[in-house]
């Protein structure tokens, strides 16, 4: 997985020593960098052992969209909160509630929760579903999802990278 990735360069090229690791992925080259900084500083509090964002469903295609992940949480993460994530899935055969928001795919770990993290199997949701957090989620470790106002298009289909040139030809 990208998170196994991750911990090779934190533990062979870091020796092991940050102790909050980002793992962002690189298919959202729009991401506004504030919001990483947001994220660090939550994980400063140790309140959590993974640290996410998400932003909010912007339409019914991507309520739908299977390439749209959706993240649950258990209280409002509007004005720069963070809540305790539910769940995290692609599909849902039920209406979505006002806490479910667009799953944005960066992850800050504690040095802690990356080593235990990879040292667990995979899980049942996690193989099921095709999303590695969900392998934290049933092994108990609690991820926390912070609001940002914008959904950074995710670069997935050629139609995408189209639109991702269209609005970064646009900012220079």
């Amino acid at each position: 997985t990208g998170t196994d990735r991750v911990f090779e360069v934190f533990k062979e090229e870091l020796n092991s020593k940050p102790e909050i690791i980002i793992n962002f992925q690189g298919d959202m080259p729009n991401l506004n960098s504030n919001v990483i900084k947001d994220l660090v500083e939550h994980m400063k509090k140790n309140l959590c052992d993974i640290g996410t964002l998400a932003s909010h469903i912007g339409n019914k295609h991507e309520e739908k969209d299977p390439n749209v992940v959706k993240v649950l949480a258990s209280n409002s993460i509007e004005n720069k909160l963070f809540s305790r994530v539910v769940d995290f899935f692609r599909i849902s055969n039920k209406p979505l509630n006002k806490l479910t928001y667009h799953h944005v795919g960066i992850y800050a770990f504690t040095n802690k929760a990356l080593v235990r993290y990879v040292s667990l199997e995979r899980s049942k949701l996690e193989l099921e579903r095709k999303l590695e957090q969900l392998r934290a989620l049933e092994n108990d470790m609690s991820i926390h999802v912070g609001y940002i106002k914008s959904s950074p298009l995710s670069v997935d289909t050629t139609n995408d990278l189209i639109e991702v040139k269209k609005l970064m030809e646009n900012n220079e």
